[in-house]
């Protein structure tokens, strides 16, 4: 039986492995995708804001060149920390629910089940897209994703949101021979937008060379036109275009949380949980990271995010301690 099963190989994930190890306890992480898989999935040619040392893990340098690292380089010191530590890992394993079962848990996989005394959520949130719910969203020219421009170069692509995201799409695009317009739903640009991305995105709309709609919602979505909407006057457009790139963030899988008895606020997708300890409503499971911050992706993010490991294994060790307590308290029978 495993002492704590991790549900999640992403940093965060990695951390929360890191010190279950250090404190004696037998681990295994899982994940239905590779290590640090959402981050694998970043656009190709993605700079992180954060700088190495913020997204280090157990005491390993993360060394680059560079100010700030690439996806490529995260996704290679994130597997050279998991093989360096020898963390157990089970990839490609999709969790579908945790069940208490005898003072433990039965972590249910399509891949079989394992037993574990304590379980930890670290799923992060970039799996899950926000929708827009509008006609037309699921077409086969609309993506939720952007991984790199090259599919994109000669054609008219519409870019749906006003943070980092879009922002990065919309300056790829054009950089690589697309047409761009960026459409938002407020007046502006969100205020998290990179400071070294927000001078160069005011320049290219400034220029004309990316379309700005600001104030702007889609109404429908068809073949080759998208129907927009302004906000202020309610006037509509029909606008032509080939792709559509839905850039308006994400949420974590609420599902598998409820299916793992977890409450959440039903307006934010907030887990209910301890905020020293991190433990749910179901006692002995944990949530880490991004995950805890619901819709508000904005609050966690892998430099803070790291940081639940320690308190978390903590009350595990805590909680397995006073386990184990109980058991050789127990008056035994004689026969």
């Amino acid at each position: 039986m495993l002492d704590v099963a991790i549900i999640g190989a992403g940093p965060t994930g990695l951390a929360c492995a890191i010190e279950a190890q250090r404190a004696g306890l037998q681990c295994r992480v899982f994940d239905k995708g590779s290590i640090a898989d959402s981050i694998r999935r970043f656009p190709v040619n993605m700079t992180f804001f954060s700088t190495p040392e913020q997204l280090e893990l157990g005491g390993i340098p993360f060394t680059t060149p560079n100010l700030r690292p690439t996806r490529t380089e995260a996704l290679q010191y994130y597997r050279l920390v998991a093989q360096r530590l020898a963390i157990p890992l089970q990839l490609y394993t999709r969790i579908e629910r945790v069940v208490p079962a005898d003072g433990a848990f039965l972590v249910q996989s399509n891949r079989g089940q394992w037993q574990a005394r304590t379980v930890i959520i670290a799923t992060g949130y970039f799996d899950n897209t926000n929708r827009l719910g509008v006609e037309g969203e699921d077409l086969p020219h609309v993506r939720h994703y952007y991984t790199e421009p090259f599919e994109y170069s000669g054609t008219r692509v519409l870019v749906v949101g006003g943070k980092n995201s879009a922002v990065e799409t919309a300056l790829d695009l054009w950089r690589h021979g697309a047409e761009v317009t960026l459409v938002h739903r407020r007046d502006n640009l969100g205020e998290s937008v990179k400071y070294w991305l927000k001078p160069d995105i005011d320049n290219r709309i400034r220029n004309g060379e990316i379309a700005a709609h600001f104030s702007t919602v889609v109404r429908r979505i068809e073949e080759c036109r998208v129907l927009l909407e302004h906000t202020s006057d309610g006037k509509t457009w029909w606008h032509e275009c080939d792709f559509v790139l839905l850039q308006i963030g994400y949420r974590p899988d609420a599902e598998l949380l409820e299916r793992c008895g977890i409450e959440l606020d039903r307006q934010t997708l907030i887990p209910h949980c301890n905020p020293e300890t991190f433990e749910t409503n179901v006692p002995g499971i944990f949530v880490a990271g991004s995950v805890m911050c619901g819709c508000q992706t904005w609050n966690i993010f892998i430099e803070n995010g790291r940081a639940h490991a320690r308190p978390i294994v903590a009350s595990i060790l805590q909680r397995l301690r006073a386990s184990v307590r109980s058991v050789e308290a127990r008056p035994t029978s004689h026969a």
